[in-house]
């Protein structure tokens, strides 16, 4: 009943904060105009993690009690916020940007969210030692990327991070713990009430100032929870959560080297490309999405705790189907287009 009550707050929250921010970005300037790469064809208002933020942080300190951790996530989490809005209204370079991604994961570690071993699968753990820092940073950094370049279609982002972060909320459970699930459930909360507002036709986007602030929770519910666990699967359980965004980052990199073109070129074969053209409207591409995400994040939860070879066995068969999978759909082999642009684009 207090996680219900958690997520019920952070729901109506965000219900009634998001069409406030709609009003606010009209009339600051926070705008996505329609172009020759986007997909709307009218100013829509833009920078609605402010919503989203605002219906996370506000609940979070009556649900969890003060400590190392929640601050951190209280300050990175207002940096990650003041540098989505300066990216959303004046368009920051990629190195600034990036930055400041590592500054924010910087503060997470400061506060002691931070990676400290993997679990050994033939027993024990493996301790990170000097490599704790970098490893934590590139993992934050990661997430954060990856749901920022996913964020292309109307709902697209908030629904898969909805559902990634339910998964976590379910292996925490799992695990008896008590932070990384609460920090999950308050965060889709905050996502569904604001997927009212963002889904097809969208009122509203979340922007880079959405998409960063989530990547960046979610990072550290992962580290706060499923990376904790003393199980030999530990390190799958996330993975599998965001093996959509995760993947899809994955093949454009993987597409735009064998093309021989620069990382951070944009193209249009990520996977919510190649499902509308193959003929889905945005509702059912999304929706699609959806689906995969939520296999994924079931298998996900099943195989939590499960004996460490089954469940590489259905690990790397769940991979090598979505491998499949985005081959048949032609995201290896689509044509990157001559003028670049930058990947927030894309």
């Amino acid at each position: 009943m207090f996680y219900l009550a958690a997520f019920i707050v952070a729901l109506i929250l965000s219900l009634i904060i998001t069409p406030v921010i709609i009003k606010l970005a009209h009339k600051l300037n926070f705008v996505d105009k329609p172009g020759d790469r986007k997909i709307n064809r009218k100013i829509i208002a833009t920078a609605g993690g402010t919503a989203i933020y605002l219906a996370f942080m506000i609940p979070l300190r009556f649900f969890i009690p003060a400590n190392q951790t929640i601050k951190g996530i209280i300050i990175g989490g207002s940096f990650m916020l003041i540098l989505g809005l300066l990216d959303d209204k004046f368009e920051i370079s990629a190195p600034l940007k990036f930055g400041g991604q590592i500054i924010g994961a910087l503060i997470l570690i400061y506060y002691g969210v931070k990676i400290n071993f993997i679990t050994n699968p033939f027993g024990g753990f493996i301790y990170l030692g000097i490599y704790t820092i970098p490893f934590t940073v590139f993992w934050i950094v990661s997430v954060i990327n990856t749901i920022n370049l996913i964020d292309g279609l109307d709902g697209l982002a908030a629904g898969v991070s909805i559902i990634a972060v339910l998964t976590l909320f379910a292996v925490g459970l799992q695990e008896n713990q008590i932070v990384a699930p609460m920090l999950a459930i308050l965060l889709a909360g905050s996502c569904l009430g604001f997927l009212k507002y963002n889904f097809n036709p969208a009122e509203i986007f979340m922007g880079d100032t959405g998409s960063m602030f989530i990547g960046y929770i979610i990072a550290a519910v992962s580290i706060t929870g499923a990376l904790k666990s003393a199980t030999a699967v530990t390190i799958f359980v996330p993975m599998l959560a965001l093996a959509i965004p995760i993947l899809d980052t994955t093949f454009a990199i993987v597409r735009r080297v064998f093309n021989d073109r620069p990382i951070g070129e944009a193209d249009h074969g990520h996977i919510h490309h190649r499902l509308l053209a193959i003929g889905m409207n945005q509702k059912q591409a999304v929706i699609s999405v959806y689906i995969i995400s939520v296999i994924l994040g079931t298998i996900a939860f099943v195989i939590n705790g499960i004996k460490f070879d089954h469940a590489l066995i259905i690990f790397i068969a769940v991979i090598l189907s979505v491998i499949y999978g985005a081959k048949k759909l032609g995201i290896f082999s689509v044509e990157l287009p001559k003028e670049g642009c930058s990947l927030e684009d894309s």
